[in-house]
């Protein structure tokens, strides 16, 4: 029975609470550049104006897309379709070549968890501090400190929420509505969803999102091979580890150049001890190479002992980068980004739809003449407003009469009665007919929309 409590403990245990002490180097660097671009992105953004609207807005009412000086229309949704493809065979690519990259740097989980480990640094002290913190009894200093973080996360969480929901209503009509408690039911709703997300996930969870959570670790092996950058120990070098001094030559002890400090455990975000091999819990941050080089600097060691590298290289075989997979993923990124670009660049910056008049097949007039009644669905594309000319295409015997007058503001839409007459010597029965739209300003601008015209079949 005590044996298998004691089981029961092991399997159910709760995982110790990961300190990750704070490090410096050029990784480090990196991570915090990547960090202050990333966020700086992310908040900035939406407070940007371009040519009249928000920079990025995603306006779900009006059906529109705002990037820069692109909008798109849910006509364009196999751009936005294109767009999430060669973002995910970007991942694939990175992934193949320098393993983890994405979620070291760049993954929203790890960039919003350095900021909340930022703010408990700034408030309770580097990683001894903090343990030190967590273990003494409740008093008015750790009140203090723990109310104090706790402000600062939620503060910084509410204002990540805010400006989550600002991509998709415009910010400063946002703000004004949150500053008078306006706010509607589902920008309440997502503005706290989002906040308590970023909370939860990157101010209690942390390391528990990267393991248990995110399904890429998990197959993230099928992507790598023996030739991908990984983060890893060199046991050739470091073992048996083993603690010496600075004058002492390791190779007279036994030893290797690892010394048993412990720290490359200390500075992981996840906890894991990089030594025991390439795990799925390591998100490639780089922090055990930035203070394992500081501590081999110090021993007067070569560096790298701890380093980027392939297991080929590892192992002292031939390590290549250029491989067939990388190419394909290269051609493949290539094409897609080259056909979007181009597509999105060629445009035309005008929608039209042609749809006949149910109330009446047609109509006979006097003089021999039979007209077909449509409606006319514009949407000008552009940010200039344009008059538009319409004609039948390669054909005099059809006369078109529009109102009201062809005229559209920028990105408006407008619905026109389009009659078309001909003579009833046109012919019989249902006719194609290609009717031609172009903008007066700019004739480049050019649609050409089909439809059947219908004639009396004696």
């Amino acid at each position: 029975m005590s044996q298998k409590q004691d089981a029961g403990d092991s399997l159910y245990r709760k995982d110790p609470k990961v300190y990750p002490r704070d490090v410096q180097g050029r990784f480090a660097r990196l991570r915090t550049l990547a960090v202050l671009v990333l966020l700086g992105l992310y908040y900035i953004l939406p407070w940007i104006d371009f040519n009249g609207h928000q920079s990025v807005l995603f306006d779900l009412p009006a059906r529109k897309f705002y990037i820069f000086s692109l909008t798109f229309w849910p006509q364009d949704f196999i751009f936005l379709a294109l767009m999430l493809i060669i973002a995910g065979l970007s991942l694939f690519f990175v992934t193949a070549v320098a393993g983890r990259l994405w979620c070291g740097y760049a993954c929203p989980q790890t960039v919003w968890t350095e900021v909340f480990l930022w703010i408990e640094r700034l408030v309770e002290g580097d990683r001894p501090k903090r343990i030190k913190l967590d273990a003494s009894p409740w008093n008015v200093n750790k009140v203090l400190r723990k109310t104090t973080k706790q402000i600062l996360w939620i503060s910084f969480a509410l204002w990540t929420g805010f400006t989550f929901v600002g991509f998709f209503t415009p910010i400063r009509e946002l703000g004004h509505s949150v500053m008078t408690l306006q706010t509607g039911a589902w920008e309440t709703f997502w503005l706290l969803f989002y906040s308590f997300a970023t909370y939860g996930n990157a101010g209690i969870l942390r390391e528990q999102v990267c393991k248990y959570m995110c399904p890429y670790a998990r197959f993230q092996s099928a992507m790598f091979d023996k030739d991908t950058l990984v983060i890893a120990y060199d046991e050739a070098r470091g073992e048996p580890r083993g603690g010496r001094r600075k004058t002492d030559d390791p190779a007279e002890k036994g030893l290797g150049d690892c010394i048993g400090c412990t720290l490359c455990v200390q500075v992981c975000p996840t906890g894991i001890d990089i030594r025991e091999g390439l795990q799925i819990e390591c998100i490639a941050c780089a922090a055990c190479i930035d203070v394992c080089d500081q501590v081999m600097d110090k021993m007067d060691y070569k560096r790298g002992l701890i380093s980027y590298t392939t297991e080929h290289k590892l192992s002292g075989a031939k390590s290549q980068v250029l491989r067939p997979r990388i190419f394909v993923y290269l051609v493949l990124l290539l094409v897609l980004i080259t056909g979007v670009l181009w597509s999105v660049n060629n445009r035309v910056l005008l929608r039209a739809d042609l749809l006949r008049d149910r109330n009446a097949l047609y109509r006979e007039l006097p003089g021999d003449l039979v007209e077909n009644v449509y409606t006319l669905k514009l949407i000008n594309m552009d940010f200039k407003a344009h008059n538009y000319k319409i004609e039948v295409v390669d054909n005099k015997d059809y006369v078109l009469f529009v109102s009201p007058e062809l005229q559209l503001e920028s990105e408006e839409v407008g619905n026109f009665i389009l009659r078309v007459q001909a003579p009833a010597s046109a012919g019989r029965g249902s006719q194609k007919i290609d009717v031609r739209l172009t903008t007066l300003e700019e004739p480049i601008i050019e649609r050409i929309v089909s439809t059947r015209f219908l004639l009396p079949f004696k």
